[in-house]
């Protein structure tokens, strides 16, 4: 969700710049900086900006600069000139000095600067909706560019996970076989020790029932498979994608808690691995 567009259009007495920034958020929470004069096409803005990027912490601001004829800002001379009597008159009653820079006072004082204020016409909307809409198509296109870039990274993780998750396949017979002879050589160095052969065997299948994990490698390799397929189903699909890295994750953990073995736990650390990048960048798609 992380872009930046930047678009400028020029009009015979003016330059009209917006940017728009945009990071990761679970809703849309925007912000806009908008110069007062085009303070009545807010809304419209705001709905714009939206619509088109439906998520994401965002910033516009909007910057105008006049590049035509002299500002229309003026000096309300008359003002200053009742502000200058008046404190003058205060000064001489009051038994106190007179400003020094009498000039930078009075320019401080309320309504000493008047603007008059501009008649906006139907062409300069259009031109500042128009710009916001370049801007949009800017972020929009680095959106997508971070998301071809992403989708690589996801295909390749899932893929590594994937491939890790075969590889329990060569340790998971010997896994087995060396719980069973683990506990046969602990019984059989207690002396005197007599036990039910039947019995032991089936405390023996339900012991390593217990620490079977084929149901979870079949879960996981089901969410790797839902993973990918999801991601090939456009946008908008980043909460979803974020649930889905959940449950790969309780699988994963699952795995790692009923492996009983150096080397099975090895590889269950390194899906961990990959699947903590992957959740870094779920973060980042719509």
């Amino acid at each position: 969700m992380t872009g930046f567009g930047k678009a400028e259009t020029k009009l015979p007495d003016k330059k009209i710049t917006v940017e728009i920034k945009s990071l990761n958020s679970k809703q849309m929470d925007l912000s806009a900086r908008i110069p007062f004069i085009y303070r009545e096409s807010e809304m419209q803005i705001r709905t714009m900006v939206a619509q088109r990027l439906e998520r994401g912490k965002v910033d516009v601001s909007i910057f105008v600069e006049n590049t035509g004829k002299p500002s229309n800002t003026q000096i309300n001379l008359p003002t200053i000139q009742s502000y200058y009597e008046q404190i003058k008159n205060g000064a001489n009653l009051l038994n106190v000095p007179e400003p020094t820079d009498w000039f930078q006072v009075l320019l401080r004082m309320p309504e000493a600067i008047k603007t008059e204020v501009q008649e906006l016409d139907e062409s300069e909307l259009q031109a500042l909706t128009d710009t916001v809409e370049k801007a949009l198509d800017q972020l929009q296109a680095f959106r997508k560019q971070e998301g071809n870039m992403l989708n690589n990274i996801f295909v390749e993780k899932i893929n590594n996970i994937a491939a890790l998750l075969k590889e329990t396949d060569t340790y998971e017979r010997e896994r087995i076989d060396k719980i069973k002879n683990r506990i046969s050589e602990s019984l059989s160095k207690i002396e005197n020790f007599d036990y039910d052969k039947n019995r032991f065997e089936q405390e023996m299948i339900f012991y390593i029932e217990k620490l079977d994990i084929n149901e979870e490698k079949h879960r996981l390799d089901n969410h790797l498979k839902y993973f990918i397929e999801t991601l090939e189903q456009g946008k908008g699909q980043g909460k979803k994608l974020g649930f889905i890295s959940q449950e790969i994750g309780r699988e994963i953990n699952t795995m790692g808690s009923k492996s009983n073995h150096v080397e099975l736990q090895k590889l269950v650390v390194r899906m961990k691995d990959e699947l903590e990048q992957i959740k870094e960048q779920v973060l980042n798609v719509l």
